[in-house]
């Protein structure tokens, strides 16, 4: 019970320092959308690819050296769109959402490649809409979460474009699978019950010169099976390897759906990194 309640108050605490008051940044915003992220040639070879791998952008225009958020939607890798969520808006920073390729029309590790390649598009291009390629931070819920944390801990994807994974700002994965993800699982007809850490899982990329790692889950009685409990055990396992800018949130009382109190968090951690970096 002690234990418990020295949870509850360190849950409470770390609610409270993340959860400082934020103000909207009054500035005029464009919203381009279905922008294709891979090359043209690319494009032209897949059907599949051409109507799937694009991306909206919403930026403030008005402003220079802003900070993007590169949003990956949840779906179990399997559907979902790609709409800005509400709480990223009208917040200073541009926002990129990304749209990728589903199971069963592909599979592992194509949904991570298109999330790199999406990635490495905004380092390469948001420039071209003033944006800052050193504030460039990766966001996603559930799958998306998987995504954005696979994209910047297997340094692999990035290095395909010569970018390298550790000038990426930060990573706020919200209530994202830590382990290889269930639909990956399932395609090598393992059971979405057994657990499997292999190198498909962002716990198996863990290590010290990570980029800062802000964790959210909802409540580990609320959420999806395990999925606060895994997050813990990155949360370990990363500072077991090192890392000094990780941290892990629980947001008791919220089960899975925690998209519209975790945006505020992903603002504030944005906003903290930006501080913490111009010192």
């Amino acid at each position: 019970m002690k234990k418990l309640q020295q949870q509850a108050v360190l849950t409470t605490i770390l609610f409270l320092f993340f959860t400082s008051p934020i103000f909207a940044q009054k500035a005029h915003y464009k919203l381009l959308e279905k922008i294709p992220y891979y090359s043209k040639k690319e494009m032209r070879s897949d059907d599949y690819m051409k109507s799937q791998c694009r991306l909206k952008i919403y930026y403030p225009e008005d402003k220079k050296d802003f900070a993007t958020v590169v949003w990956f939607h949840g779906g179990g890798l399997s559907g979902g769109d790609n709409d800005i969520p509400a709480g990223l808006k009208n917040q200073g920073v541009a926002v990129v959402s990304v749209q990728y390729r589903f199971h069963p029309k592909v599979k592992s590790p194509v949904y991570v490649e298109d999330a790199a390649a999406s990635v490495a598009w905004v380092f390469k291009h948001i420039k071209e809409y003033n944006g800052d390629p050193s504030k460039i931070f990766l966001s996603g819920h559930s799958a998306g979460g998987y995504l954005d944390m696979m994209v910047g801990l297997d340094k692999k994807y990035l290095a395909k474009y010569n970018i390298d994974a550790n000038d990426i700002a930060g990573m706020i994965p919200l209530s994202g699978h830590t382990i290889t993800h269930f639909t990956i699982r399932k395609e090598r007809g393992i059971d979405g019950k057994t657990p499997i850490i292999d190198d498909m899982a962002p716990l198996y990329h863990c290590r010290k010169d990570a980029s800062p790692l802000l964790l959210i889950t909802g409540d580990r009685h609320l959420e999806l099976l395990g999925r606060q409990e895994e997050n813990a055990y990155m949360y370990r396992m990363m500072k077991v390897n090192g890392a000094t800018d990780v941290h892990l949130l629980e947001l008791q009382g919220y089960n899975h759906g925690i998209i519209k109190p975790g945006c505020p968090l992903v603002i504030n951690e944005v906003h903290r990194i930006l501080k913490k970096n111009s010192k």
